[in-house]
C-alpha cells in the first residue's frame, strides 16, 4: 500500500458520509444520534460511498437517504425492503441498508419484513421504534402499548403491540440486536456487528420522539433506574445485571428468574448468553424479557451464518444457463407459437 493510500484511509471519517443536505427533523430527536453513529461506523467499517446504498419507506426515519452522502432510495410505505431485496440481487456487490420505523416496517410493510428476513439476503434493516407514529402527528403503532391514549385511540389502544424482535427471531433472523438511540457507544458497537454480519441483520433501536411520545424509555436511560431496567448481553457471559451488579436472570425449567447473587448463589447459575446457538429458543426467550417484569436486553440477541438470498439466486441463474445454452430469440422462438394475422 502506498503513504498516500495509507493517508487517505487514516482521513476517512463520519464527515465523508455527510450529505449537502442539513437534517430537518424535530430537535431533540433521536435520528439525529442514529445519524451521526451510522455515519461513524461506515467511516470504521470503511465503506465505499459508491457501493453503498440507504432505502426507506415513509415516515420521519425514512429522510435518512437524503442525510448520507451515498447512494439512497426514498421508497412507498412499507415497501423498502421490496427494494432493498432488488437492489442487491441486482447489483450483489452493492452494501445495502434499510431505514423503516415501527409503523412502516411492522404495519403495512410487515409482510415484506417477515419474507426479507426469511431469505436471508445480506443487507441491514434498521427499525426505529418509538412506539407511535410520528411524520403523522402521534397516532397508535404496531409498537404501542395497550391502553395508549392518542389522537387516534382516545380511550386507550385495545391492540396488543407486536414485539419486533420477537418477530425477526420467529422468522428465523441471522442476525438479530436491540440499542438505544442516547448510548451512542452501544449503538455504534450494535451498528457495527451488523454491517459485519453476512446475511440479513435486524437492529431495533429505541428512539425517543420527545414531540408525541416523550420518555417512552425513560425506565431503560434515566441514570437512577436504566441499572435496574436493562441487561446489556455478552457472548459466552453470565446474565448479571443492577447497579451493584448483584442480580442475575436464572432459568427455572424454561421461564427466566431474577435471583440475587449470594447466600450461595454465584453466577455459574446463572444464564449464560450463547448468540452463535442455531437453534433459536434462547433468542427468543430473551426477546419476551420486557419491562416491568424484567430487565430489557441490550445487545446482540442471535448471530449464526446461513447462506445468503443472492447467492442462492446466482447459483440457480448459472446452473440454468448451463443447463440450457443458447440464444434468447431461440427460446422465445421454441414450444407452442403461433401468429395472429
Amino acid at each position: 500500500m502506498s503513504a498516500d493510500a495509507a493517508k487517505v484511509k487514516l482521513e476517512l471519517t463520519a464527515k465523508h458520509f455527510a450529505s449537502d443536505q442539513d437534517p430537518r427533523w424535530c430537535p431533540g430527536c433521536g435520528d439525529y444520534s442514529i445519524l451521526a453513529q451510522v455515519k461513524k461506523v461506515l467511516a470504521k467499517i470503511e465503506a465505499k460511498r459508491e457501493n453503498t446504498v440507504f432505502v426507506s419507506g415513509i415516515g420521519c426515519s425514512s429522510r435518512f437517504p437524503y442525510y448520507v452522502g451515498t447512494y439512497g432510495f426514498h421508497g412507498i410505505h412499507g415497501r423498502a425492503l421490496a427494494i432493498a431485496v432488488g437492489i442487491k440481487v441486482a447489483q450483489p456487490e452493492l452494501s445495502v441498508w434499510v431505514v423503516t420505523g415501527d409503523g412502516d416496517g411492522l404495519s403495512i410493510g410487515g409482510n415484506h419484513l417477515l419474507h426479507t428476513i426469511r431469505r436471508n439476503p445480506d443487507i441491514n434493516i434498521l427499525l426505529f421504534n418509538n412506539r407511535i407514529y410520528g411524520l403523522t402527528k402521534g397516532q397508535y403503532s404496531p409498537t404501542s402499548p395497550l391502553g395508549k391514549k392518542t389522537k387516534s385511540t382516545p380511550m386507550g389502544s385495545v391492540d396488543f403491540p407486536l414485539h419486533p424482535l420477537s418477530v425477526a427471531i420467529g422468522a428465523e433472523a441471522t442476525f438479530v440486536a436491540r440499542s438505544i438511540d442516547v448510548n451512542v457507544k452501544h449503538l455504534a458497537y450494535v451498528l457495527e456487528r451488523a454491517a459485519r454480519h453476512k446475511g440479513a441483520s435486524f437492529v431495533e433501536i429505541y428512539q425517543n420522539c420527545n414531540i408525541f411520545n416523550d420518555l417512552a424509555f425513560e425506565y431503560a436511560t434515566a441514570k437512577t433506574t436504566k441499572d435496574e431496567t436493562t441487561i446489556y448481553l455478552e457472548h459466552g457471559r453470565p446474565l448479571v445485571f443492577g447497579k451493584d451488579r448483584n442480580k442475575g436472570i436464572r432459568l427455572d425449567g424454561m421461564d427466566p428468574e431474577i435471583v440475587e447473587l449470594g447466600d450461595g448463589i454465584t453466577e455459574d447459575d446463572l444464564l449464560f448468553h450463547n448468540e452463535k446457538q442455531e437453534e433459536p429458543s434462547l433468542a427468543y426467550l430473551l426477546s419476551r424479557m420486557r419491562h416491568p417484569d424484567f430487565p430489557e436486553p441490550m445487545g446482540v440477541f442471535r448471530c449464526v451464518e446461513r447462506p445468503v438470498y443472492e447467492d442462492l439466486v446466482m447459483d440457480q441463474i448459472n446452473e440454468a444457463s448451463r443447463q440450457q445454452p443458447g440464444r434468447l430469440e431461440d427460446l422465445f422462438d421454441e414450444g407452442e407459437t403461433w401468429i395472429v394475422e
